[in-house]
């Protein structure tokens, strides 16, 4: 169960031109799911969080990796941050695959549900008004440097004479 779910999950990745796919996917749910099924029967009852480590660092390696970038005449190599669905839906596959690896199966299949909801959301028409880029425009950012005078309201916060 862990292999088919987890594998639903890098299927839809895959769809999305994600680094990291079908197989990368169902191998941590696979990988999971044993890991959680030692740890339930007793025979590594630390296993999980050595899972959660080893996905960490996996999702580390989705997140960041070299980009080539063509300044005026060199080439140079830059980092880039890409791929935090990615890296967040791995996280979620190695739970899922530890559901499934203690028996606890319709919560594997609820939390399988839910990532994909989540991850296509913008592609469903009925749902596309719950995908935050659609109304990002018409919030401040919270990254961006308040400029005086713009956007605020006389009078308030300022001390009367």
């Amino acid at each position: 169960m862990a292999f088919l779910l987890t594998y639903a999950l890098g299927f839809e990745r895959d769809l999305r031109g994600s680094p990291a796919g079908d197989r990368t996917f169902s191998l941590i749910g696979v990988g999971s799911a044993i890991i959680a099924t030692l740890a339930k029967d007793g025979g590594a009852p630390n296993a999980l969080a050595g899972v959660v480590t080893g996905v960490g660092f996996i999702g580390a390696g989705v997140v960041f990796r070299p980009s080539l970038t063509l300044p005026t005449r060199l080439h140079m190599v830059e980092d880039t941050v890409k791929g935090l669905t990615t890296a967040a839906t791995i996280f979620a596959a190695a739970a899922v695959g530890a559901a499934c690896g203690f028996g606890r199966l319709l919560l594997g299949v609820g939390g399988t549900g839910l990532v994909l909801l989540a991850l296509e959301v913008r592609h469903i028409p009925v749902l596309k008004f719950a995908d935050g880029r659609r109304w990002a425009s018409r919030f401040r950012n919270d990254e961006a440097v308040p400029v005086p005078g713009v956007g605020s309201v006389e009078g308030v916060g300022e001390e009367s004479s």
